[in-house]
């Protein structure tokens, strides 16, 4: 039993250490050939795991972040030293984590909804991972607004399968993070959004108290209210931070450990200022820290392009990115 497995609540309080985030660098496989081919590299296990290298690797990433999400094909791989990476990250006093959910699947007689599926043999899976020294968890949900959805039973659903798959890693001595994503895309109002948006993460405290997780050690990874990528409507920046914070405030039990938020496809300086204005709002009775994924690697990746004689100038802006969120989750950011 490794360090992070001692005290949930404490590894819980350390992952969401005032100042500093935690990077999602869990895509699937097939996401993160997806990124590669931005940069027209091959979808190959050598790729991803250099992909995976030029984040992990960098120098100082311990000043900014306290834990990074991994996918399951990266626990196994090692740096270009032959270090294990979730090694090489605890022995900069990050925290490992690792997406433990098998992803969506339609949920039958409800057209356009999905429930995400793993929760058959994830006890084992978790002890599998025992070895690795990861100290927490991640599961995704994922809840679409379109016409006449989501419809109150997935969202029952889903906040049922994250409480229980909370309450599943908590007893395998793991702090979950627990994230019901209320998908960007889309051409819904504001209002809407936070309607839905409230509406979930209150199911899901709920189902998190009925499956009496303990949320003093658990974390909250949530979507910020924003209206629809493809809507025509214009919110501004403090607009969505107090209405975030409002929704918040509203939906989540104080004892909450965290809350992170993804980026969810905004561009990266538009979640960087986003969370730069919810850090000035009134103060929550939780904490806040940022969980992107490609908000920060996306630039990072361009400036890379798969070639070795960027990859400082690549780990320069990637220092910058994790610099400017860290400043923002401060209310101290600016352009």
């Amino acid at each position: 039993m490794n360090e992070y497995h001692n005290n949930l609540r404490d590894t819980a309080k350390y992952l969401m250490t005032q100042g500093k985030g935690i990077l999602a660098a869990d895509e699937s496989n097939s996401t993160a050939g997806k990124r590669l081919a931005t940069v027209g590299l091959e979808n190959t296990v050598e790729n991803r795991r250099r992909y995976r290298e030029l984040f992990l690797n960098t120098d100082n990433i311990e000043l900014y972040l306290s834990g990074v999400i991994l996918y399951t094909e990266t626990l196994n791989q090692e740096s270009d030293e032959g270090i294990l990476f979730s090694e090489l990250l605890k022995n900069k006093g990050v925290i490992p984590g690792i997406k433990v959910d098998l992803g969506t699947v339609p949920l039958s007689g409800f057209d356009g909804e999905v429930v995400t599926e793993g929760l058959d043999g994830l006890g084992e899976r978790l002890e599998s991972y025992r070895d690795s020294g990861a100290g927490f968890t991640k599961w995704r949900a994922v809840i679409t607004i379109g016409e006449d959805i989501p419809t109150p039973e997935v969202i029952h659903v889903n906040a049922i399968t994250l409480a229980r798959y909370a309450k599943i890693a908590q007893e395998h001595g793991y702090v979950p993070i627990v994230e019901p994503e209320v998908i960007y895309a889309g051409d819904h109002s504001f209002k809407r959004s936070s309607e839905v948006t409230e509406k979930v993460l209150k199911e899901v405290c709920y189902q998190m108290d009925r499956f009496r997780v303990d949320c003093q050690a658990a974390i909250i990874k949530s979507s910020m209210v924003l209206p629809g990528k493809d809507s025509r409507e214009e919110v501004d920046d403090k607009s969505i931070a107090k209405e975030t914070v409002r929704v918040l405030k509203s939906a989540i039990s104080p004892d909450m450990a965290g809350v992170v938020f993804l980026s969810g496809g905004q561009e990266p300086d538009e979640a960087t200022r986003h969370l730069n204005e919810i850090a000035k709002q009134e103060p929550l009775p939780f904490q806040l820290a940022f969980s992107y994924a490609r908000a920060i690697q996306q630039p990072v990746l361009d400036v890379w392009a798969g070639k070795d004689a960027n990859i400082s100038a690549a780990r320069e802006e990637f220092i910058k990115r994790l610099e400017n969120n860290t400043q923002a989750d401060e209310g101290r950011f600016t352009e």
